[in-house]
């Protein structure tokens, strides 16, 4: 997953340059902001004209969504001290799903620092690649590479959503309503944003159900 979903980089790295920031700008923000979305939602603000401000604005929002999935990875995690930091830095979608689907806390912990290093090193090393031969692709589109993301959240999701029983038909309105709110919100909202606004489904079902 780590690798398949690093691949995306290239499309970063391209579209950071045609934005018009540099190839260090490119790979710094992969290096030290490491979140997919909230790197693409910059880029097009600085594309479409906007300032570094209101980019680095709509990113931070977007970005905000991780700490979220930090408050659940903390106890699993159980890091101390100093590598809090490298762990929360590696608190993203990808591990976070990895993790959360591992049976004990243990193989959690093992999935969320393979899913981390891969993804890490793959990204960078994309966003360079990316940033560099932006000349000879000029178009990042064309490489599907925006699909390769949702596609592996699937394959991860789809266990869940099989089967008759309680919490996986909670979890079948869920995603359900989920992807309902998302796709209304699509037309009228930044990259990103509906799935935020998606969690509203998650919300609704909780507080439906008995305490």
């Amino acid at each position: 997953m780590g690798i398949a979903v690093g691949l995306a980089g290239l499309a970063f790295g391209a579209s950071a340059v045609t934005a018009g920031l540099s190839v260090t700008q490119a790979c710094v923000l992969s290096l030290f902001a490491f979140t997919g979305a909230s790197q693409f939602a910059m880029v097009g603000v600085v594309a479409g004209g906007g300032n570094l401000v209101a980019g680095t604005a709509g990113a931070l929002l977007l970005g905000g969504r991780n700490s979220l999935y930090g408050l659940r990875m903390a106890d699993v995690l159980g890091a101390r001290g100093g590598r809090r930091f490298l762990m929360a830095h590696g608190v993203i979608d990808e591990t976070t799903a990895v993790a959360m689907a591992q049976p004990d806390d243990e193989s959690a912990r093992t999935g969320f620092a393979v899913t981390f290093a891969s993804l890490y090193l793959t990204w960078n090393l994309t966003t360079l690649l990316g940033a560099v031969g932006t000349s000879w692709i000029s178009d990042p589109a064309v490489l599907g590479l925006d699909a390769v993301g949702p596609a592996t959240f699937l394959a991860i999701l789809w266990p869940r959503l099989t089967g008759d029983g309680p919490e996986t038909r909670t979890l079948r309105t869920i995603a359900a309503g989920g992807a309902a709110i998302a796709l209304a919100a699509t037309p009228f909202t930044p990259p990103g944003v509906p799935v935020l606004i998606a969690a509203v489904a998650a919300l609704a079902v909780i507080m439906r159900r008995p305490r």
